[in-house]
This record gives structure tokens, C-alpha cells and sequence, in this order.
């Protein structure tokens, strides 16, 4: 009769256990608590120990509440995309702010030009989006005024390394900016001022350099 009370009640739990509700991630755990909770010195089907089932089974409530929560509560970022950012600074370090309106674009694999940035005006501060997988990126920048507009293109090759938060999460990639190269119609020059782009949203990764504009 033990072995078979035993049974059933592992039979009950099992299925509790089974549920596609629980992350698969959180069943070795909490099969290892339930086990300890209901086995410590071998299950008997006493009197006592029925009467105080529902007391442990109370617990396990609890218990599964607070696991199900914490185990299916991984922070997924919104998005798994990352991005670049930029600062314009003049020639001594000074903050510098752009009167004509900046465009930024580039040329997708299948050849569409897609815009990034669209008639950006006072920027100081800009962020552009990065490949997932491309070892380098090309960036058409226009600076457009009542005068005239002027066009470059910057070079941003890097490392791409696959990054994974969990299991319940898409895959996202990180990268490691390697070199930067620039055309000099409107930008003076463009340093790499942080390399590694993730998601920390307030890292500036390169630091830009206008030509003095009339």
C-alpha cells in the first residue's frame, strides 16, 4: 500500500509538474524542492502526515507562485536591436550644433535605400542603428541648408558576436567597432571614442567633427 500511495501521489505531481505553463528551465528545481517538501525521511501515508498535507501542499503553492513568477520574469529587451551614437564636437571639445538639417541613410542587401535619420535639425547628439551581421556598414550623410547640401560617406567596419539573454529571449548581436573611414566634403574627421556597442543606450561611440560652416 505505501508504494502504491506513493504512486499516485508522484502521479499528481508529475502532472502539476508537466504543465506547459512552467518555463522547462524551472522543472528540475522545483521537482527538487517538491521532493525534499514531501520525502524527507521516506513518505508514509500516516494519519499525521495526511493531516498535513495540505499544509505542504499550501507551501507549495506558494512556493510555485513565487518560482513560476521569478523563473518567467527574464527582462527580454523590447527590441534586441542596438545602436550607434554620435556627438558632434567642435575642434576644442565643445558641444557643437548642426543649423542644417542632417539626413543619414544606407543601401539594404536587396539594394532599397532606407533612411535612418530624416532632416535631423539643432543635432548635437544622433543615434543610427547598426547591421546585425555585415562586417561593414556604409552611411550616406547629407547636410542640407538654404545654400546648398553637401553629401558624405562613413565607413564603420566591426565584429559581430551573437548574444543571448535567455532561452525565452530572441537572439540579439553585439559589436566591436574596428575602424572607422569618411569622405571630407562636410565632416572633418570622425573618432571611435567607445568601441563596443550593446545595449547600454548612453555610450557615445564616436564623436564627429563638421567643417567650420559659414
Amino acid at each position: 500500500m505505501r508504494h502504491n500511495n506513493d504512486k499516485k501521489k508522484k502521479t499528481g505531481i508529475d502532472t502539476l509538474l508537466s504543465t506547459r505553463d512552467i518555463p522547462a528551465r524551472c522543472h528540475s528545481f522545483l521537482s527538487l524542492h517538491l521532493f525534499h517538501l514531501l520525502r524527507p525521511n521516506g513518505f508514509s501515508p500516516s494519519k499525521h502526515r495526511l493531516s498535513s498535507l495540505s499544509a505542504v501542499f499550501s507551501t507549495f503553492l506558494l512556493f510555485y507562485i513565487f518560482t513560476f513568477t521569478s523563473c518567467s520574469s527574464i527582462d527580454c529587451p523590447v527590441q534586441n536591436s542596438v545602436y550607434t551614437k554620435y556627438k558632434a564636437l567642435r575642434s576644442d571639445g565643445t558641444p557643437d550644433t548642426l543649423q542644417s538639417s542632417l539626413t543619414v541613410s544606407t543601401t539594404m542587401r536587396n539594394g532599397i535605400d532606407s533612411v535612418l535619420l530624416n532632416r535631423k535639425t539643432n543635432a548635437t547628439v544622433f543615434e543610427l542603428p547598426i547591421s546585425y551581421t555585415d562586417a561593414e556598414d556604409t552611411l550616406f550623410f547629407e547636410l542640407a541648408d538654404e545654400a546648398k547640401n553637401l553629401f558624405d560617406t562613413v565607413y564603420v567596419a566591426k565584429n559581430n558576436t551573437p548574444h543571448f539573454e535567455s532561452v525565452d529571449c530572441n537572439i540579439s548581436f553585439f559589436h566591436d567597432i574596428t575602424a572607422v573611414k569618411w569622405t571630407n566634403n562636410a565632416i572633418d574627421s570622425v573618432v571611435i571614442n567607445k568601441s563596443s556597442v550593446n545595449y547600454d543606450a548612453s555610450t557615445e561611440h564616436f564623436h564627429i567633427y563638421f567643417k567650420a560652416r559659414p
